[in-house]
Order: C-alpha cells, then structure tokens, then sequence
C-alpha cells in the first residue's frame, strides 16, 4: 500500500506540493487560533453545594444539613466520592464524579437529588450549586487599597461596578471579593423600649419586610392615552426608615426610632483582606474551564483599566498581585524558543553528516509541515496550547525528521550508485525503489512508536489529564512526519537530487567515514568476544532495572510560577479582627525578604467562596521579583521569617497547590486521614502522629487539621420555666436566633445597589451577662431569658469535615525539595500502624504518592501490554520470535543511560521520568528495525551470504540513518536539559533527561549489542525468511 502511495506522489507531483503548501497555510492560520493554556483540561467533575445556616453550630449544621444532602448525594451514578465541611452557619458539600462524566450532567443530576433533599432540611436554607469554574482557580488576584476611601465604600465599589463589569467578560465563571466591608441597614430593637410602648418584635419585623417597596397600581386610560400607575415608596433615606411607624399605643403612633436605633453598619464578616500590609479588598476572578486564559486575562485587565478611570481619586483597581497569564506566557515563549533551538541543533546534526544542504533541506523540511498539522488536528479536535502539548512537540522534534532521513539518506546513496553505473536507470525508478527498502522498516517503527504510548491514554486522574495531551502531540506529529515521508519527501528527492547525485557519487563526509571506520573495528573486536560481551549486557540491563526501583519517588516537578501560596493557621476560636492582625504582621514579615515583589493576603472566607476555612485560617499570595533563581531558598526563608509568629504555616506554589487539592482534597503532597466518629479521640490519634512523623527527614510543613474546640455560649433551654410562661421552646429559639444571630428581613434597592435590611441587637448587648438580661415576649408580658434558659459558656467543634459518610481529620505535610516523596510516606504509613484509633477508626494515607503509585502500577502494568504488542508486530513481520527479541533487546541498553542520567541529574523516579521510558521504548526499537531490516535485504536482493562480512557491512551501512536520528532525537532535547526550573521546563526535563541518556547508551550499545545478538541468534531465522521468500516469489523489501 505505501509503495503505491510513494508512487502515486511520484507521479502526481505537483498536485503534492500544491497539498503541502495548502496544509501550510491551514496549519497557521489554525495555529494561530488555538486556546493557550498553562496546563491542559485538568477539571474532574465536581459539583460543589453550598448551604446558609445562619447562626447553627457546626454539629447542627452537620445533623440538620450536611448529612441529608451527603445521603442523597451518595447514590448519584458516577459518584466516586463525596466530601463536605460542617463550619459556623455553612455546609459545603463536594461531590466528586468519575473523570469519564459529563459536568453539566452531572449538575443536573445533583439538582434533581437536591429537589427532594430541601424536605428534609430546616425551612428556609436553600442549598446552592457553586458555578463551574476551572481547577486552576483564580486566574488574577486584584487589590484595591482604601486609599481615602473607607472600608464600605471599597467594598461598594468592588461589589457593584467591579464584580458585575468582570461577570460580563465571556470566559470568566465567578468573581468573589473579600475584605472591606459590606453596608447594611441595621436595625437594633430595644427590649425594654418596646415593652413600654407595646411593641412586639414580630410588628417590627413586619413593618420592616414592606419597608421601602414600591407597588404596581395597573392602567388608566385617559386623554386618548395609557397611563402605568406606579406607588412609589421605594427610598434610601436612613431618616425614612427611622420614621417608619411600627405600630400604635395610647400616645398615638408609634415610630422606629422610639423602640429601636437605625442606622448603616458593617455586615457581619467572616473575611478580611489586605495587600502589602495595608487593609484592602482583594478580587479573585476565576474562569470558565474551557474558557482562554490570556485572552480573558487581556479582556479583565481592559475592563479594570476602564473602571480605574472613573473611580474616585486614591482609589485603584490595578493592583494586580497574581497573573496565572504571566506564567502561561513566559512557559509557551520558553517552550517556543526551546522548539526553534532543537530544530537549529537537528540540522547542525543531519548537516554533519550528509554534508549537503539539499538533502539536510530535504530532511528538515518535514519539521514544520508536522507541527502545523498537528496544529490543525488539535484545531479539529478542540485541544488547546500548553506546557504539555509544547513538550510532546519538543521531544519529539528530534524524531520528526527520522523517517524523512532514513529515507533521503538512502535515495541518495541509490542515486549515487545509479549514477557510478555505465547505463544509469531513470530517476523516478531508483527513488521509488530506494523509498521501498526502508518503508517497511519506518512503517513499523512508526507503529511501535505508537504502541508504546498507549499506556499514557489509559492513566487515571490528573496524571492522565496531564500527560495523555503530550501522547496524542507525539503520536500525531510522528504520524504527520510519516505522511510527509511517504508523500512529500519523494517529490523533492526527485526535484533536487539526481543532479547533485551524480556530482557528489561516491562520496562521504569525513566523519561518517571515521564512524564507520571505528564500529568496524568495534565490530571485529566484539565478534571475537560474543558470549562474554552478552553475558555483560544481560547483567548490566539486570543492574539497571534493579537500579531503576531503587531511585527516590515522587509525583511530578514543582512548577516555577514565580509566586507562593504561603498557608498560616492560627488557633481555632481567635476572632477576626485578631487574626487579621496577625496575618497582616505576617505580610510585612515576607515583604522585608529582598526577593518578595508584593504580598496579598486573605483572612477567613467571602461571602461566595466555596471553601468553608474558618477566621483563624490566612491565604498569603506572595509575588516574587522576576529575577529570583533559588526559589527552594526563599521558600526556607519564608518558613524561618513567620516561624515567630503563633500558629502553623505551609509553603507551596498556586498550582501545585490545586492538584493537591484535586488529588485528595488538601492542599499539601502528604496527607494522612484519620476516620472515626469521636472527633476528640480522632484528633489525640492525630497529634500522636504529627508528633512521631517530626522526626522524619526530609518531612516539612507537618500539622494537624484545625478541628478543634472553641468557645461556645449554650442557651440551654428549660421546658418547665417556658410552659410556664405560655411560651413554647421554638419561639424561644426564633426570639434569640432573630435578636442575637440577625434577620434579613427586606432589600433596600439603589440603582443597581442592593443593601440588606437586618434586625439584630447591638453587639455590646450580646454578651453572656447582656444576653441573660434580653426580654423574650412571652403572653404574660415580656420576662429575661435567665427565667427561660441557663446560659452556659462550654465549648465545641469549630468545624467539622467528613468523607465517605464518615468523620475524618488530617495531618498533612510536605517533602522538601529533593527528598525521597517514598521513603517518607514508608516511614509515615509504618508510624500510622502504631497508632491506637478509636472505635470504628481507620488511617488512609493520600496525596501525590497515592497518585504517582497509581501511575506507576497503570504505566508498569500497560507497558507489558505494549511490550508484548510490539512482540506481536515484529513477529508478524518476521515470522521469528527470535529476531523479535533481537530487535527488543535495545530497550533494556536503553534503561542502563536513562537510570544513569537520572542518578546523575539527582532526579527521583516520577510519572515524567516514566513517561520518558516509555518515550524511549519507541526509538530504541527502531535502531534494530533499521539494521535487521537491512540484513534481511542485503541476502535477499544483494547477493550477500551469512556471515561477518554480511552483518558489518549492513550495520555500517545502516550506521549513518542510526546515528543521524539517534542523535537528532537526543540532542534536539538539549535546550530541556538546560535551565530546568524555567518555567515551562519544569515537567518536561526529567523526561529529556530519561530520554536523553537513554538514547545515548542504546545507540553506543546497540552499534555493538545488536550485531552480536544477532550473530548469535540470526542465521536460521535469516535463512527461513529468504527461503520462504524466494519460493512463494515474494521479494520486496524488508
């Protein structure tokens, strides 16, 4: 079939450039059109389901709320797992689905669960479904400082033209401020006042709900026209609301104002915000997951650059403390530039050694035709641009010119010879004929190419997300490279060739002939040494599988984002205000580091964040200046400047922090899961190991979760006392959660402004002594609540977090930069086994080595398969176990460079390294493809016979075609070998470096291992082929 479509090409000459020239032009325009991304679509499906509980503790808000939505939520197709959090007033509840699920079915299917929960929860909580938004967070962090401003009028402005303006952008999912402070009408009722004029808090309320409205009157037709009747009432005035008459007594009508005090106050808060130390309110938008980041990035930065000029003098939205697009940027341009330097190093490489421009032109020509077919592919198939994507394109670009070169290396040593002949045969003929010797062997190592790369298609979780993208680049663009071998590079042999054949006949580069001047000689000393040269390379491939498993673990490289997440966890029950104190003293901690650009921080929870952390937890997002080189040293730096401070801290970077987070639901590279349903007992289990795993080198960042108790006030209601002042024990507990937790009772509208109506008492009267004093209306007039209830200070669960359906807390940590992520987890898993848990209890040890475990087994497991179907595919080729093996035998010479290069580097084994083995597997076998192809060829059609002669002559013949794509795919990945923290590299230069010391020691051993195995191995299999060949008259090429 290829012979004909080389054909074909050869005959339709024209119409084949004009095809290359059209996907050319297709390929950039596409190219040009791709989404950019930092990473490819990592987003599981999860749903995320947010309930308000205002004012229950988090033990009701587990039993009342939480719990009925996980039990509904559990028997939901798809689900794999589902998590929630149990705080002050909120219940967040995550439903993971398996990755193969549709998102937006799986929203639906949740809705539909949620419809006939809502029975089964307190009247009036409404559960919520978060928007769909990308795993990779927020792709901009923005401050905005008060200047002069105050805090409501910041938040005011954040609220109600930053945050509606940003919603409007295509691409950008949710937009959530926090710190400021939110205005409200607040409404504070006087008890003692009311009992004196008669007022009951139910006539407050009602007066309150109607407040402010406006009413529809119908039409009026008159004078010919239609009148809208419209009863405006609707006013923003304080003093309007302080007039409202509430009710009568025997004085007359009784105002607001005589019974309670009106006025603006701060909403309650349980989020603070600041940026370089100074009080602000800090924007997170974050995008849709499909969405382009760069292009959102450049239409929210437009839109705030507007907005910035209308805003009040002193005040900015500019502040830009997190640019995900800066990252993404400077890894494409990084990647780019890596692409445009290995392609200069590949035809150095063919240059050298064909020593003709036309032939390296020729060669190197198919580079970017495969790129921008690649290009359209990932066009028609809707994947984007990103770091993965790149890095298939980048390792593979060595490999891109190897058919092109086994091809037009060959043509022109045909042509050469033709042309040293008395009677040259035509041109056409001798390229078709030349093209037909090595097809066979270039269409299979195409296809082993592909065989080894199915284990990537069939990873699990995020290692599958993140590398299956960097397969389908590889296998597409080796396809690509392929169709232009056998289509493309023909014509041009054909057009530039044959002239430039006959003057260059005969003739070779100098350092190909001392190349084959020094294999020969290799040759001859190792045939004289057969069996104890295979002895060693059977013990050597043992040593380095052996090796290989004795390398350090790990999951995947840290990315250099040039930015950290720095995680500090107070003591669970400090207040607000104090943690903010705190948080911001730790801000002006980081900036006094010389490397710290600028520091925002995020204290607590807004109001529409989808994380439930509570008041003593601060997110600090620290920016580094450009020109920071050791990043690990300032994040020991970081961790010695706030271990003054009380409390625990966590370094890490924005994404490495996500894929925690999306591997086992906690942003750290360790985590630990205690589950048990006594909460106390859990925790005691917890702090034992926190306090064993210390010990461990190479552990940082260790600490127990934050669920602990805090103080509580217990209004522990008497039954007896209540009945007898005719009052139930409901309307006791919606007096106090109306006076005490607050009542939104109505909107006052402003434009597009909408400001809450709240009833609540004053806060100094919601003390312990404040609140034994409060009037509750009972029918025998109004009574303290000491006759109705004891008020008790006690404590209980600051949060509560559950998993499975069952109670859990965690210790977490990180490895520090280089340690063995293996060797920690042994040490910490054989601590866990000590551990005396509670009744019921059990341990599950997560995180990145759970993942990377995973992936080893898939990758380990698959490439046995693979392996085996390579088997399969040479034995259908060549009818011969034996000359099968021979040719797999280049896989373990290749293990022996990539474990040394590993060592060397001081590289752990991780899911990159991995995949560079499995890169590897590919080009190795094609070196023995090449070479045993061309044996079979020499006795078949050249009249050689089996013997020495025959194997050094076809292995020096085949020493130019090896060599020239063993080294164009090896020294094409230098650039990925330099500089491995820049950004963009970061994943990818453990699979250079596997790839790279791989390709070296195969292609040395193989000069030597291959011939000899062969030697040894291939003289009946040889003689079968030919014998069964020349009978059944069947003499194409092998």
């Amino acid at each position: 079939m290829f012979d004909a479509i080389v054909a074909f090409s050869l005959r339709n000459r024209i119409l084949v450039l004009f095809a290359a020239i059209a996907l050319v032009a297709m390929g950039l325009v596409s190219a040009s059109r791709l989404p950019v991304d930092v990473l490819p679509n990592l987003n599981r499906p999860v749903v995320t389901i947010l309930t308000e509980s205002p004012g229950l503790a988090p033990p009701e808000v587990e039993t009342l709320v939480t719990r009925p939505i996980e039990t509904s939520m559990s028997g939901v197709p798809g689900v794999e797992r589902v998590r929630s959090v149990s705080g002050i007033g909120l219940s967040v509840v995550y439903v993971e689905f398996d990755w193969s699920e549709d998102v937006f079915r799986a929203r639906q299917q949740v809705a539909e669960r949620l419809t006939l929960v809502r029975e089964q929860i307190p009247p009036g909580t409404v559960p919520q479904m978060g928007p769909v938004t990308s795993i990779m967070g927020e792709i901009m962090l923005v401050a905005i400082p008060y200047g002069k401003a105050s805090p409501m009028e910041a938040r005011e402005i954040a609220d109600f033209q930053i945050r509606p303006r940003l919603l409007t952008i295509p691409g950008v999912a949710q937009v959530i401020p926090i710190g400021g402070e939110v205005r409200q009408y607040r409404v504070s009722p006087d008890p003692a006042a009311m009992a004196a004029q008669g007022i009951t808090l139910d006539q407050i309320d009602r007066q309150l709900r109607e407040f402010g409205t406006n009413s529809g009157g119908g039409f009026v037709d008159q004078f010919q026209k239609e009148y809208l009747i419209r009863g405006v009432a609707q006013t923003t005035r304080i003093d309007d609301l302080r007039a409202l008459v509430v009710g009568e007594s025997a004085n007359g009508p009784v105002r607001l104002s005589q019974v309670a005090s009106a006025d603006f106050a701060a909403g309650f808060r349980r989020g603070e915000a600041g940026y370089d130390g100074a009080p602000a309110v800090v924007i997170a938008v974050q995008k849709q997951p499909t969405a382009d980041t760069i292009a959102v990035t450049t239409q929210v930065e437009a839109a705030l650059k507007e907005i910035t000029a209308t805003l009040p003098d002193g005040i900015s939205a500019d502040k830009v403390q997190f640019r995900q697009a800066n990252f993404i940027e400077t890894s494409i341009g990084t990647l780019q530039k890596v692409l445009i330097e290995a392609a200069i190093v590949v035809a150095i490489v063919l240059f050298l050694f064909l020593l003709n421009t036309r032939t390296t032109a020729i060669s190197l020509i198919s580079l970017p035709i495969s790129i921008l077919i690649t290009a359209i592919v990932f066009s028609i198939f809707g994947l984007s641009i990103n770091t993965m994507t790149l890095g298939g394109l980048a390792i593979a670009i060595g490999e891109l010119v190897d058919d092109a070169v086994v091809d037009v290396e060959n043509v022109f040593r045909r042509l050469r010879e033709n042309a040293a002949l008395p009677e040259p045969k035509s041109s056409l003929v001798v390229i078709a004929h030349a093209s037909g010797e090595v097809r066979s062997g270039i269409v299979y190592a195409t296809a082993i190419i592909i065989l080894v790369f199915l284990p990537l298609f069939f990873l699990g979780g995020v290692e599958g997300r993140l590398f299956a993208p960097l397969g389908q680049a590889y296998i597409v663009s080796i396809l690509a490279s392929f169709v232009t071998a056998v289509t493309l590079t023909p014509v041009l042999c054909y057009y530039w060739l044959p002239k430039i054949a006959q003057i260059h006949a005969e003739r070779e580069s100098g350092l190909v002939t001392r190349l084959k001047q020094a294999n020969a000689w290799i040759l001859d000393w190792g045939f004289a040494r057969v069996r104890g040269i295979s002895i060693a390379a059977g013990i050597v491939s043992v040593l380095a599988i052996g090796g290989a498993l004795l390398l350090p673990r790990a999951f995947l490289p840290t990315f250099n984002e040039g930015s950290f997440v720095v995680g500090f966890q107070l003591e669970p029950g400090i207040s607000l205000e104090a943690s903010s104190q705190l948080a911001a003293t730790a801000e002006k901690l980081l900036l006094q580091i010389p490397q710290v650009e600028s520091v925002s921080r995020r204290t607590g929870r807004a109001e529409l964040d989808e994380h439930a952390e509570g008041v003593h937890s601060s997110e600090l997002d620290v920016a580094l200046k450009p020109d920071t080189e050791d990043r690990d040293a300032v994040a020991e730096t970081i961790r010695k400047q706030l271990a003054i401070l009380p409390g625990s801290i966590s370094v890490g970077a924005p994404i490495g922090h996500r894929l925690d987070h999306l591997l086992s639901g906690v942003q750290a590279q360790i985590v630990i899961k205690i589950f048990a349903e006594d909460l106390d007992a859990a925790r005691a289990s917890a702090e034992q190991l926190r306090a064993a795993a210390v010990e461990i080198p190479g552990v940082v960042d260790l600490r127990v979760e934050k669920q602990v108790r805090v103080p509580q006030l217990d209004l522990r209601i008497d039954y007896e006392r209540a009945s007898s002042y005719g009052i139930t024990p409901a309307a006791v507990s919606d007096a106090i959660a109306t006076l005490s937790n607050g009542k939104i009772v109505s909107r006052v509208v402003d434009g597009l402004k909408r400001y809450d109506v709240v009833l609540r008492l004053p806060d100094e009267t919601r003390t312990t002594a404040a609140l034994a004093d409060l009037l509750i209306e009972t029918p025998r007039g109004p009574v303290p609540l000491r006759n109705l209830a004891e008020i008790v200070e006690t404590d209980g669960p600051n949060q509560i977090l559950r998993e499975g359906g069952k109670r859990r807390i965690v210790v977490s940590a990180n490895a520090e930069p280089g340690a063995n992520l293996g060797s920690i987890v042994t040490a910490i898993e054989a601590e866990a086994a000590k551990l005396k848990l509670p009744v019921g209890g059990f341990v599950r040890v997560e995180g990145q080595f759970e993942a990377q475990r995973e992936a080893a087994f898939t990758i380990g497991g698959l490439s046995l398969v693979s392996f085996g179907l390579i088997f399969v595919l040479l034995f259908t080729r060549y009818r011969s176990a034996r000359i099968a093996l021979i040719i797999m035998a280049g896989v373990p010479m290749a293990l022996v460079g990539s474990v040394l290069a590993l060592a060397l580097a001081g590289l752990p084994l991780s899911v990159a390294s991995m995949v560079g083995f499995v890169t590897l597997t590919g080009i190795a076998s094609r070196n023995g493809i090449l070479k045993v192809s061309h044996y079979i060829n020499l006795v078949l059609h050249e009249g050689e016979t089996w013997g020495d002669a025959m194997i050094i002559r076809g292995t020096l013949e085949r020493l130019t075609p090896v060599l020239m794509t063993a080294l164009a795919a090896g020294l094409a990945l230098t650039p990925l070998l330099i500089g491995a923290d820049e950004p963009g590299k970061e994943i990818l230069h453990p699979v250079a470096v596997t790839i790279f010391g791989g390709l070296l020691s195969a292609t040395l051993l193989d000069a030597l291992i291959t011939p000899i195995l062969f030697r040894l191995f291939g003289q009946a299999p040889l003689e079968r082929i030919v014998d069964e060949a020349r009978q059944s008259g069947n003499l194409r090429a092998y």
